[in-house]
């Protein structure tokens, strides 16, 4: 394969791995190389119960409305990103006129309530592997992730950290034989946002090589146990619920239609593939039940791609320059008759000097193909400018004078004055053997 068909080849591949990254903007967030397939994939849980504690640890201790609304909203990531900057870009759009605004987006209604806590969707996306991380999880398998979200509050529960406060309400329920822990705000349209370490909170964290996930930068001071960030209204917006008997979230049905200007009476939480916008879902079962099965063929494709453009980046390195340029001059870019040459005669040659050309008017030269007689004698391989072309200047000129002696002490023709070589010099260079006598 000449260079010009391997060169076309490595565009071909890297045109294919951009137009799959363009139109799949997440990719780009993934890990460059496939991965081989996961114990999830294979059907194992899709999380360790100590992975679960670290992703839930952060919001755990979080209202129960406030935790159902992150959990639906962290399975659409991108869209999360999407409302977070516009919440920054509009930060005194509130109450009403957020309801109002909220029915232009196009986003998934679980994320557009949370417009109503910035700080939450800020938090979301500055974190953005934990979002989809989380949001993984909790498709997989709703009831264990709500299952250690009641496991950590007993755990702050017995370090003494999970009490009522001004801000929330704690109660303890027995639901089907289980106690379970009730977080709700103290005033039910106002949304606190608790602030906590979740390395202490919980008491001694049992897993070192699981750490916590933090909402925080490094270096910012938790104050002891729970603090709480300003009051926000919200309203309807917050319409998520948990239901802590079914281990799932739901919703509040008339919360729901009065932000959404909605009228549904369905109030099961229903993941929608749409909103997804591409991003693959880790588990393999849940990319089956939302139709994305095909999203590890399209991992495996694009890596096939990225191997392919590779294989020509490759094999254009390992080649040798003069090939690659003879290839590339071969293609049909040339001024006059010669392929790339000046002076209108002769395959590459430029005033009958070197390889492959001559001024005269034969097959691939004059006098011979491959360097004719005297004028090939002392040039260079590829002479007389080579792939460059020659253009005016003293080494045109003698080149030209070169061309003329040596028409003038040969008979004219295709391959006359010998096979592959001219004016009585043997091999194929008059007088110096070689492809041009005298170099090479």
């Amino acid at each position: 394969m000449g260079a010009i068909e391997k060169l076309q080849g490595v565009l071909a591949a890297s045109l294919l791995v951009a137009t799959v990254v363009a139109e799949n903007p997440a990719v780009a967030q993934q890990q460059p190389a496939a991965a081989p397939p996961t114990a999830a994939a294979q059907g194992a849980p899709a999380n360790k119960q100590q992975e679960l504690d670290q992703l839930l640890a952060p919001i755990a201790l979080y209202p129960d409305a406030l935790i159902a609304q992150i959990l639906m909203a962290s399975t659409y990531p991108l869209e999360v990103v999407e409302a977070a900057r516009w919440t920054k870009e509009n930060p005194n759009v509130k109450d009403k006129a957020l309801e109002d605004a909220m029915q232009k987006q196009t986003w998934d209604e679980s994320v557009k309530a949370l417009t109503s806590v910035p700080q939450v969707l800020k938090q979301m996306n500055e974190n953005l592997s934990w979002t989809q991380k989380l949001g993984d999880a909790f498709l997989a398998d709703q009831a264990a992730v709500l299952a250690t979200v009641q496991t950590l509050r007993g755990k702050a529960n017995q370090a003494g950290n999970l009490k009522s406060t001004p801000e929330q309400t704690v109660k303890t329920e027995t639901v089907e034989n289980k106690t379970v822990y009730v977080i709700e705000s103290a005033k039910p349209e106002t949304v606190y946002v608790p602030t906590y370490n979740p390395s202490t909170i919980y008491g001694p964290w049992p897993y070192p090589a699981y750490p916590p996930y933090y909402m925080y930068p490094p270096g910012y001071a938790y104050a002891p146990g729970l603090a709480f960030a300003t009051g926000v209204f919200v309203g309807a917006a917050i319409w998520g619920n948990c239901n802590w008997g079914g281990n799932n979230v739901n919703i509040n049905v008339n919360k729901y239609n009065n932000f959404n200007k909605a009228n549904i009476n369905n109030g099961d939480f229903n993941h929608k593939a749409e909103h997804r916008k591409g991003v693959a879902y880790k588990d393999q079962g849940v990319a089956q039940k939302y139709n994305r099965g095909g999203d590890r063929q399209a991992a495996q494709s694009r890596e096939q791609f990225r191997g392919r453009a590779e294989q020509g980046r490759s094999e254009l390195g390992s080649m040798d320059r003069n090939d690659l340029n003879r290839s590339v001059g071969q293609s049909d870019r040339g001024g006059g008759a010669g392929d790339r040459g000046a002076g209108g005669a002769g395959d590459r040659g430029a005033g009958g000097a070197g390889n492959r050309g001559g001024a005269g008017g034969g097959d691939r030269g004059a006098g011979g193909g491959f360097g004719g007689g005297g004028a090939s004698a002392g040039t260079a391989d590829r002479g007389g400018g080579g792939f460059s072309g020659a253009g005016g200047g003293a080494s045109t000129r003698a080149a030209s004078t070169q061309g003329a002696a040596s028409r003038g002490s040969m008979s004219s023709g295709g391959r006359s004055g010998g096979s592959f070589g001219g004016g009585g010099g043997g091999g194929r260079g008059g007088g110096g053997g070689g492809r041009g006598g005298g170099r090479r």
